[in-house]
């Protein structure tokens, strides 16, 4: 039993919601740090008994946060109810493991983000799109990401011959996009790097279905400076990698897929 172990054996719920709350303030933001002095090499490998994690402590964990942020900073929140004006739109995977604000360190209304089951961008998506619209008609982005992961659970489901149910009509698209690249993905031995591959062609596609979108290229044609970027997100290691992607103008589209005006 490590040291946190022991030290909530001897705590209660409530204690318990507080320490953790504690704990997670330590990488909700840049700047801020526990309140408590913890031993952070105890929590490794530690996972918290699943009694203990109640729909409850997420409360407290929230009221934890809001004063911590405030603390400081008293009209914190009264300034940002305000407005948003991020420079950064975010279409990320829903995957838990990526909390797009943190891995990038963010705070709240610096960033917009859409996120859903393998950072997918279909034409036919009126969420996404009224997601992009927005950013880019209303919030002025400078800047779109698209961001996968590896280890992306929607791409394997994909690459599989099992049938999942109602996603496999959401994941067409990479299946898709699988049997295209086919040969190659194939040649590569290892399984894991294999779906690793086919996470970052997957990025690839999605940049190059939004500069395709008439709301990116209204923009362009307007003026209006918007990029287009593809990064992958490393699970194993928590860092991003550029995978080299980037769409600004038009002229960087085929041309049967711009519009004319």
């Amino acid at each position: 039993m490590n040291a946190l172990s022991r030290l909530l054996s001897e705590t209660d719920r409530r204690q318990h919601a507080t320490l953790r709350g504690r704990v997670r303030r330590r990488f909700l933001a840049p700047g801020f740090y526990l309140l408590a002095p913890i031993d952070e090499q105890a929590l490794v490998g530690y996972t918290p008994p699943p009694d203990m994690i109640s729909i409850d402590s997420l409360l407290e964990n929230n009221r934890a946060w809001s004063q911590s942020m405030t603390s400081g900073r008293p009209d914190y929140f009264r300034q940002l109810a305000k407005q948003q004006s991020p420079k950064f739109l975010w279409i990320g995977c829903a995957d838990s493991r990526v909390p797009a604000n943190e891995v990038v360190g963010l705070m709240p209304g610096e960033l917009f983000v859409h996120r859903n089951v393998a950072n997918l961008v279909y034409p036919s998506d009126l969420n996404c799109l009224s997601v992009v619209q927005f950013a880019v008609g209303v919030l002025k982005v400078e800047h779109i990401i698209v961001c996968g992961h590896y280890g992306c659970g929607g791409v394997k489901a994909a690459m599989s011959m099992q049938h999942h149910g109602l996603i496999d009509s959401w994941l067409s698209k990479i299946k898709d996009l699988y049997v295209r690249n086919h040969d190659s993905l194939d040649s590569v031995a290892d399984e894991e790097a294999r779906s690793d591959r086919l996470c970052e062609l997957n990025v690839v596609e999605q940049v190059e279905a939004l500069s395709r979108t008439a709301i990116v290229q209204d923009a362009w044609f307007s003026g209006q400076s918007v990029a287009i970027h593809g990064w992958i997100y490393g699970l194993k290691d928590g860092l991003i990698n550029d995978l080299g992607v980037r769409v600004d103008r038009l002229d960087q589209v085929p041309e049967h897929y711009r519009f004319e005006r």
